[in-house]
């Protein structure tokens, strides 16, 4: 926890709150279904796949979030396993790296598709709409609640290669903003939390490197030495999935009561000036 002093469980008062994560089992979403696990909570991880992590207070249900019959199945099996639903974390992603014009390939396997495109939004977009919709209508209608929309710093400041990548993120944003203008009166919150260069996970392949230092026209080399650079980041290093998760526990706690309507950049003060 970066939370000094005290007990951060007693502090967050999230004891028995119960949270949906989706895509709970890698990466940033299985930090934060550990912190959240962690401050006492009970945690739905909403995956295709089940991940290590075993606690008490914590349920996997398969969920292709991209289907609404799975959605709603989860969400109605949350209710029923814990009563009711406090908040949902929408974290599920997916990132091909694709030019928008490959001279050198024309409509080769880097250059964006009409699959890759309707892949990533729906992975990305169509997923949070579907989830914040069911788990909406139950904080919504006991009037209280949180949904956490996981964005990036790329949907912000947009990325190289990674286009409609930003694209899905920045929509993300859009959605977020609106949706806590139309929640607001039911005093439920959205926000959106933008993480920028993180400590590797499992989740960056090969694959993944080799796509991205095409686009970029460097080598996968150039491209892991770019991850280690603290010329654009004050901070001076790569972020911890503990400090998002962190911070995600923060804001689904009413610690964060008047904090909606905004995405927030956690990026070690990296930009683009």
């Amino acid at each position: 926890m970066i939370f000094l002093g005290g007990n951060a469980m007693n502090w967050l008062k999230l004891t028995n709150k119960t949270f949906i994560v989706t895509g709970g089992s890698s990466g940033i979403g299985k930090a934060i279904v550990r912190e959240l696990l962690d401050v006492g909570a009970n945690v739905v991880n909403a995956d295709l796949k089940k991940g290590d992590l075993e606690n008490n207070h914590l349920t996997f249900i398969k969920t292709d979030v991209t289907s609404v019959t799975q959605v709603e199945e989860t969400v109605q099996k949350a209710v029923k396993r814990y009563g009711t639903i406090d908040g949902v974390v929408n974290n599920a992603g997916i990132n091909l790296p694709r030019l928008l014009i490959d001279l050198d390939e024309p409509r080769g396997q880097y250059e964006i598709s009409e699959t890759a495109f309707e892949k990533m939004f729906t992975v990305n977009v169509k997923s949070v709409f579907l989830m914040s919709q069911a788990v909406g209508r139950v904080l919504a209608q006991q009037r209280k609640g949180v949904i956490v929309n996981m964005s990036s710093e790329a949907g912000l400041e947009g990325s190289q290669g990674q286009s409609i990548y930003s694209g899905t993120k920045a929509a993300i944003n859009g959605l977020s903003r609106s949706w806590a203008k139309e929640l607001g009166k039911y005093d439920v919150r959205v926000v959106g939390v933008a993480p920028g260069i993180m400590e590797a996970t499992g989740l960056r392949t090969l694959s993944y490197e080799q796509a991205l230092a095409y686009t970029r026209g460097i080598t996968i080399e150039k491209l892991r030495e770019g991850y280690k650079s603290t010329s654009t980041t004050p901070l001076g290093r790569s972020g911890k999935l503990s400090e998002v998760a962190s911070f995600v526990a923060f804001l689904l706690s009413d610690k964060a009561g008047y904090i909606t309507g905004v995405t927030v950049n956690v990026a070690g003060g990296k930009s683009r000036g």
